[in-house]
Order: C-alpha cells, then sequence, then structure tokens
C-alpha cells in the first residue's frame, strides 16, 4: 500500500479531508510520512534551507542571541531551543560562534523540538559533544529562560484554507475518484476565527488559517515573558495573508502538491500578524517585521563575507558571493523571508531589529 492508496481508503470511509488533515499524514505518517523517511534537505533533497546555503547564518542567529543573553544579565539554567533544526547545521554554527563568548555555554542546555526520526539522528551526529535534549512538545519546556530560533518552521505546520462565500466561509477540502486526488469546497458555514476577515475580503477570495501555530506561540511567549530569553522566527510570508500559497517541493521544484503524496515537501507562507497579536496577548513584545536581508545586513553578514573571502579563491569564493547574494538579495531570499523577534517587557529587542 502506499500512501495514495491510505489517503483514497480514508477518504472512502470518512469523506474529504481538510487540507491541513492531508498535510499532516503527507508530512507525519509514521510509514509514509515525507519527515519520517527521508533527509529532506541539500542537493540530494527536494529544498535547501539557509543554514545549509552558508555558515554565517547561523553565525549571526548565534551572536544575536548571546547578546540577547548579555543584555538580560547573563540569566543561568537556559535553554537554547531550535524549532525545526534540520539536520543540526544551524545549531552547530550558533555553538560554534557562540562558544568565546565568557559563561554563555556554561549556561544554557541545547533543546531541540523535532519529529522527524530521520532527522533526530542527523542532529545527534552534528552535535555530538553538546549533550541535546529533545522534546516532544513544547509544553514541557521548563520555566527558565529560553533562547530560541526557528527557521522555517512555523511554514511546515498544517492549514486550512477557506473561500469566503457572503457571510460565510466555504473550506477547501480534498476528495478522491477511487484513483486521483482533488479540490472541492464544503458547505457554507460561518468561521468565528476569520469573523475579522469578513470586511477585507470579496466573495471568492481565499484566506488560510495555521491553527497550531497559536498555541505553539502562546508556549513561547509564556516562557519569554516569565521567565526572560529572546526567540527568532525567521520564514516565507508575510503580514496579513490573503490568497492560496499552499505549495509542493520536490528536487528543488514547484510540484503538484496532490500528486504523489508524501514524496514531497508541503508547507504554506506564514501570516505574521496573527502570531504577533497572541505574543502580545500573552504579554511578551515582538519587533517589527523585518525582511531578512536587511536583519542580517544590520547583523553585519557584508563585513563577514568579506573577512571569509579574504582567505578564498576559485569556486570558493564564486561559492560564498552566490551565498550572501541567496540569502540577502531581494530577489532571491531576501525579501521573500521574514523575521519576528520576541523578547520580554523592559528589555532590549534582538540586535537588527526594531521594536
Amino acid at each position: 500500500m502506499s500512501l495514495l492508496d491510505h489517503l483514497i481508503e480514508r477518504i472512502a470511509q470518512d469523506g474529504p479531508m481538510t487540507v491541513a488533515e492531508y498535510m499532516s499524514t503527507c508530512l507525519l505518517h509514521p510509514k509514509f510520512g515525507y519527515y519520517a523517511i527521508r533527509d529532506p534537505l541539500g542537493q540530494k533533497g527536494d529544498f535547501t534551507t539557509a543554514p545549509e546555503i552558508s555558515q554565517m547564518f547561523g553565525e549571526l542567529i548565534g551572536l544575536t542571541l548571546a547578546k540577547c543573553w548579555l543584555d538580560q544579565g547573563q540569566p543561568k539554567d537556559c535553554l537554547l531551543l531550535e524549532l525545526g533544526p534540520g539536520r543540526g547545521t544551524m545549531m552547530a554554527d550558533i555553538l560554534r560562534a557562540t562558544q568565546a563568548v565568557p559563561g554563555f555555554h556554561a549556561a544554557l542546555q541545547v533543546t531541540l523540538f523535532e519529529a522527524s526520526p530521520v532527522l533526530r539522528a542527523a542532529q545527534t551526529k552534528t552535535l555530538k559533544g553538546y549533550d541535546p535534549d529533545w522534546i516532544e512538545t513544547l509544553e514541557a519546556l521548563p520555566d527558565r529562560p529560553v533562547f530560541m530560533v526557528a527557521n522555517e518552521f512555523f511554514d511546515a505546520l498544517p492549514i486550512r484554507q477557506f473561500v469566503k462565500d457572503g457571510d460565510g466561509w466555504r473550506e477547501r477540502l480534498i476528495g478522491s475518484n477511487g484513483t486521483t486526488l482533488s479540490f472541492g469546497l464544503g458547505e457554507t458555514a460561518p468561521q468565528p476565527a476569520l469573523q475579522a476577515r469578513l470586511d477585507d475580503t470579496e466573495d471568492g477570495d481565499l484566506v488560510e488559517l495555521c491553527t497550531p501555530a497559536l498555541p505553539a506561540i502562546e508556549t513561547l511567549s509564556n516562557r519569554i515573558a516569565l521567565h526572560g530569553g529572546a526567540g527568532l522566527i525567521i520564514d516565507y510570508g508575510d503580514w496579513h495573508s490573503l490568497g492560496d500559497t499552499f505549495q509542493a517541493l520536490r528536487a528543488h521544484t514547484r510540484a503538484d502538491p496532490l500528486e504523489r503524496p508524501g514524496q514531497a515537501d508541503l508547507t504554506a507562507h506564514v501570516d505574521f500578524e496573527p502570531l504577533a497579536t497572541t505574543i502580545r496577548a500573552h504579554g511578551c513584545c515582538h519587533t517589527r517585521l523585518t525582511p531578512q536581508g536587511v536583519f542580517l545586513e544590520r547583523l553585519g553578514i557584508t563585513a563577514r563575507a568579506q573577512a571569509l573571502a579574504s582567505n578564498l579563491a576559485g569556486e570558493a569564493l564564486d561559492g560564498l558571493i552566490a551565498a550572501h547574494r541567496r540569502l540577502t538579495h531581494p530577489d532571491e531570499m531576501g525579501n521573500l523571508f521574514k523575521v519576528l523577534g520576541l523578547y520580554p517587557q523592559h528589555a532590549a529587542p534582538p540586535p537588527g531589529l526594531e521594536p
């Protein structure tokens, strides 16, 4: 049996499924799920994240979090937390870049939130010697200061999609004809979570909701507000989303999200507005939403690239130049990806970001 067979059988029994149910099954099914059975990163995988592009990314993130730790009085018994840490590449770069910050490593416990057993195994190898902890839920975080980064984590959380119909909404569903999958629409119904969007949308407009993102950001906001710390959310998306952003990537190329389920990465753009609203509602502060390129330039990525370039030539130098451009240029990741910072009241915002 394939995952497609499983989904068709499930739809035959239970009826059409939501996009969120489809995403969850395709990504996390224990036997057929995308993250359960493969390492998706790198040239041999389906996509490449910023930490895999260049060490500069993780180094600057690490120094940013270390500066937040210094600004908050160098608290002891902290968590250095990464959500969705991939192969552990960024965490390794963070730890290498901050090893000269007096007392920082001694004050923290490396903590990883990762669902994929394949990637957990990779993280174990990459972070050998740092004795990381893995947590199953964010609610399991102890009551300590949390210095957190989430790079391309929220985009993989399951979304639901709704199409406006008068004063109600029709949910976009996934059904089957017995051999293939296709999109359809459910019955018109009110959606209290979308009440505020009735005034800024027209009939036929599609709006996405990422319900699992809100309890996650609520937990992180509570920890940082009560115990100190800081957070960086880095992802593609924008403020006040509108339209269909559900997408699949296979071999670094866009694919039909309903074809070959379980064999492509499924994501959606992050709507940062409800995240920011939840952060404020739970006593935490957030920064302005900032393009990744602007953020990295403020942190000094060009100077870091120039320092690295002084010892390089040929293909290695060309690779460094290409990596710098890919991370910062508006036509690459520079504008598509955004950064939102979290910090406690009466503390300074993370470097590179404005309140």
